[in-house]
């Protein structure tokens, strides 16, 4: 069986932020029409969090970016114009960030410590 993973952004700016992915973000892309810009992502994990009826509630789904340096890449991404939203924390799994996107979005970057 060969399984992959599609993970989804909704947004009322969405052309606003498909741009954003492309361009401040750097993710390469395949336009399937009228702009409609499905993102190659070349690497993915997925993690199972306990929620115990707090926040967030049980149900919800949650997508952040990693990194290798997360220094190295507030940097890059800033020089592209990227509104971080605090400086790297150290939250025992890894450093920890987060940046804003169009649509109200707020995105977790982090560089994990757990070996990939």
């Amino acid at each position: 069986m060969n399984l992959g993973l599609h993970a989804m952004f909704y947004s009322s700016q969405a052309t606003e932020l498909r741009e954003f992915l492309r361009d401040k973000l750097g993710l390469p892309a395949n336009d399937i029409g009228d702009g409609w810009l499905i993102f190659d992502v070349p690497e993915a994990d997925l993690g199972v969090h306990p929620t115990g009826g707090e926040n967030p509630p049980s149900g919800t789904a949650d997508i952040s970016f990693y990194c290798d340096d997360i220094n190295e890449t507030v940097r890059e991404m800033r020089s592209r114009g990227v509104e971080f939203m605090q400086e790297p924390e150290d939250h025992g799994y890894g450093f920890v960030t987060h940046f804003k996107a169009p649509g109200d979005l707020v995105i977790q970057l982090y560089q994990p410590k757990y070996v990939k």
